[in-house]
C-alpha cells in the first residue's frame, strides 16, 4: 500500500491513562465512518485517524488535516465535515472552521 496524501485526524478524547475527556467524542459519534465514505466517494487519497485528545476542548470537536496543518472547530455535523472535504477538494480551507494559530 502506498503513502497516502494527506492524513485526516478527528479528535476522540483518548486519554493515556484514563477515560475519556472533553467533548470530541461524545460530538462525533459515527464521524470518522463517515469521513471515511465521504473521502472514498469524492476519491481522495486520505487516511483516516481517531486520536488521543489534541487539547483544543473548548474549540471541539477538532479535525485536522496534515501535511496542510489545517485545524479546524466546531466539527459537530456532517455538514461542518461536508464543508471542510469540499474546501480539500478546493485547495482552501473551510473558513467558517478553521482555527487560527
Amino acid at each position: 500500500m502506498a503513502v497516502p496524501e494527506r492524513q485526516i485526524l478527528l479528535c476522540q478524547s483518548f486519554r493515556a491513562a484514563g477515560d475519556k475527556k472533553g467533548i470530541c467524542h461524545k460530538q462525533s459519534d459515527g464521524f470518522l465512518q463517515y469521513i471515511e465514505e465521504e473521502i472514498l466517494d469524492r476519491g481522495l487519497d486520505c487516511l483516516v485517524s481517531g486520536t488521543t485528545c489534541l487539547k483544543q476542548c473548548e474549540k471541539g470537536p477538532i479535525m485536522v488535516i496534515q501535511p496542510e496543518n489545517w485545524w479546524f472547530g466546531g466539527v459537530d455535523s456532517e455538514e461542518a465535515v461536508d464543508a471542510i472535504l469540499d474546501g480539500l477538494e478546493d485547495g482552501e480551507p473551510a473558513a467558517d472552521y478553521l482555527l487560527e494559530s
